[in-house]
């Protein structure tokens, strides 16, 4: 590249977004110091359009500028794991190892710190070496690092463990973990707190637990005070990443390997208390052909398109007699045509104790509604459960992951299962749960779909409900009429397109407003965010942030404007008083105007039109992305804005009115339809 320096082999490197976030400014700052300092540091690679630079020669600038004093430790050291030469993966793997052994051997890493750098990289294998071993085995998924990789992960270390020593080793991880997962998340599936805390609870205490598909580590993270954890996954640095999270997180013994646990069990004759797992899903290539005469396969062996009872033969066959194994499903499996003979079999022979369907968007892949499998390995003599618990909590959602309520799913399962286990039945919860008797189900379907065995739930509240709804509905109605548009009339002037105007990123440059980006930071529990779902369809903040040390999330201000990003959609919302100290979410990018400069509802109006959002929208393979800072609002005087202004809250009002006036009509619709054929209400 023109103008780019030389830089060592094993410098790491910063991208012009990476020093807009060890500054804590925005990337249009960064293109001003570019053009404005001669000093600022050269590029040393990327492209024209995406530059990156020597991240040692960044933070000298920085702080010769005095703009480094306030960046939060954790970010620098992001940033090193980022530009780190080796990349990210091996720089985690390497700060994990770190972070264990100051862990583990607090006094051995003080006496390696105390030696020059070049001595440290001689004899930090050494300990690792030990520590490794100590915790994983001498078989494991986390291999000692030589001296040679670890030479250039020696500032890095000497800077995580600073990391560690203000928030604790294993919140320093998670930290780092975190962001490298929210980059790259295309790459993973992650299972979300929620379920898998909800299929530890069901596994019940466990000192022995499994997880054959482990991925990050979620599943076996959720276990309460275990003895042992057994993690096994395919990509081979997804397992180290997952041995290191495990051992920083729980004194358990672990034990991970890397490996397919179909086709390469690495636990062969292990006999766990519990399997939890959220296996791949429509895998054919599954190991079909070579494993025909696997004795895993119990309860019949598996068509080329059933990978999924595939792994739940596996998860039998890990158990201890009596142990329970649960597993995360897609809900074909529970009615495909070709699993229908090893489902009657697991249903015989007691080994399917119950299904669970969980609401759509509780977990990858999010427009399908999943099912929990829990699974009990039968006891020699034992007589197998007559009956099979069904479980439907799709109550508990409106619309996506965005908008389940965790607790109450989880509180609905538990309260049908924890009765179910002790008793082996339980009283129906008409559309909640019902205990089925097996003989009802060994039909020539076999179907397990936890809706077409319960009994539909009475219409709530009745005829009386509805007629309340109806009497809402009307006044919404007429409130509708009250706020439609008066009559359009031409424009006497230039048509607003035509205008002087400016764009979003100049404003940002001139400090007429301020764009921050949302995220995934941790903060206190319950504090609420606004979500891409909430801004999309008008409503309160839905979501909730992880409990943590991580990175702070931003908080949005009455006043603010929020537009989604994704979709290629015309959205832009106004934060009121109500939605003011939200945590703003994924994909939406937050204007944070200047009052004496720029009026919200002004900047918003312009923002949805269909022209502006066409110019400043890209396209990607799978999805529009739109470029606010290339969106355009005309220069008018701030008198003129608020003018614009009040149209367009006026025609916001009238939109959310509207929007209210669907979801009761549909509700309506629906109640009478559900009243009028479950007899609840006359005809």
């Amino acid at each position: 590249m023109e103008g780019s320096q030389p830089v060592p082999d094993n410098a790491a490197e910063v991208t012009a977004a990476g020093i807009a976030r060890l500054a804590g400014v925005g990337r249009a700052a960064v293109s001003n110091w570019r053009r404005r300092h001669a000093d600022f540091p050269k590029p040393v690679g990327g492209t024209e359009a995406s530059p990156s630079f020597a991240l040692a020669d960044v933070e000298q600038w920085l702080r010769t500028q005095g703009k480094l004093a306030e960046v939060p430790l954790r970010e620098r050291v992001w940033q090193q794991i980022a530009g780190h030469p080796a990349g990210a993966v091996t720089a985690l793997v390497h700060a994990g190892c770190a972070l264990l052994l100051v862990r583990e051997r607090s006094s051995a890493w003080l006496e390696l710190t105390a030696v020059s750098d070049e001595r440290m990289t001689e004899l930090l294998p050494t300990a690792l070496e030990e520590v490794l071993t100590l915790r994983f085995g001498a078989e494991r998924a986390v291999p000692t690092p030589h001296p040679t990789e670890l030479a250039p992960s020696v500032p890095l270390l000497r800077a995580v463990t600073e990391l560690a020593a203000e928030t604790g080793a294993r919140q320093a991880f998670e930290f780092l973990l975190g962001r490298h997962l929210d980059a790259n998340p295309r790459q993973y599936t992650l299972t979300p707190p929620g379920p898998a805390a909800l299929m530890a609870e069901l596994a019940g205490p466990a000192a022995t637990v499994l997880d054959p598909a482990c991925g990050t580590g979620a599943l076996l993270r959720a276990v309460t005070e275990p003895a042992a954890l057994y993690a096994q996954e395919t990509d081979r640095d997804l397992a180290a990443l997952t041995a290191l999270r495990l051992a920083l997180h729980s004194g358990a013994e672990v034990r991970a390997r890397a490996g397919d646990s179909l086709r390469a069990d690495a636990f062969g004759q292990l006999t766990a208390d519990a399997v939890l797992c959220h296996p791949p899903f429509n895998e054919r290539n599954w190991g079909h052909d070579e494993l025909a005469y696997d004795p895993r396969w119990e309860y019949g062996f598996p068509a080329r398109t059933e990978s999924e009872l595939a792994w739940v033969q596996h998860a039998l066959a890990r158990l201890r007699p009596g142990g329970t194994a649960v597993l995360l499903m897609p809900p074909a499996a529970a009615s495909r045509r070709s699993g229908r003979r090893i489902r009657a079999d697991l249903l015989r022979r007691g080994a399917l104790r119950a299904v669970v369907a969980l609401p759509a968007g509780a977990a990858p892949p999010y427009g399908i509604p999943l099912h929990l499998w829990v699974l009990r390995k039968p006891v020699a003599g034992a007589p197998a459960s007559p009956e099979l618990l069904v479980v439907d909590t799709a109550e508990h959602t409106d619309a996506g992951r965005d908008k389940l309520d965790w607790a109450a799913v989880h509180t609905a399962v538990l309260d049908a299962w924890t009765p179910f286990d002790k008793h082996g039945t339980v009283s129906e919860r008409p559309g909640a749960h019902r205990s089925v008797p097996v003989i009802e189900l060994l039909d020539d379907d076999v179907d397990l779909a936890p809706a077409r065995h319960l009994p539909p739930p009475a219409a709530a509240g009745g005829a009386e409900e509805l007629a309340g709804v109806r009497d809402r509905l009307t006044a919404v109605l007429r409130r509708t009429g009250e706020l439609t548009p008066p009559p359009l009339r031409t424009a006497a002037h230039p048509e607003p397109a035509r205008m002087p105007g400016v764009t979003v990123g100049e404003l940002a440059r001139t400090g007429a407003l301020e764009l921050r980006a949302g995220g995934t930071g941790t903060g206190p529990a319950g504090l609420p965010v606004l979500t891409e779902q909430d801004v999309l369809t008008g409503q309160g903040p839905s979501g909730s942030l992880a409990e943590g040390t991580g990175e702070e999330p931003v908080l949005v201000r009455a006043g603010d404007v929020v537009v989604p990003v994704l979709g290629g959609g015309a959205i832009a919302r106004v934060v009121d008083e109500a939605t003011a100290g939200a945590a703003l979410g994924r994909n939406l990018q937050l204007l944070r105007p200047d009052p004496a400069a720029l009026d919200p509802w002004f900047l918003a109006g312009f923002l949805r039109g269909t022209a502006n959002n066409r110019q400043a929208s890209s396209y990607a393979s799978t999805a529009t992305r739109l470029d606010v800072r290339r969106l355009q609002l005309p220069r008018l005087p701030l008198a003129e804005q608020q003018r614009y202004g009040e149209r367009f809250r006026a025609l916001a009002e009238f939109e959310e009115a509207l929007r209210l006036a669907g979801r009761l009509g549909e509700r309506l619709v629906r109640g009478m339809y559900d009243g009028l054929t479950d007899g609840t209400v006359e005809a």
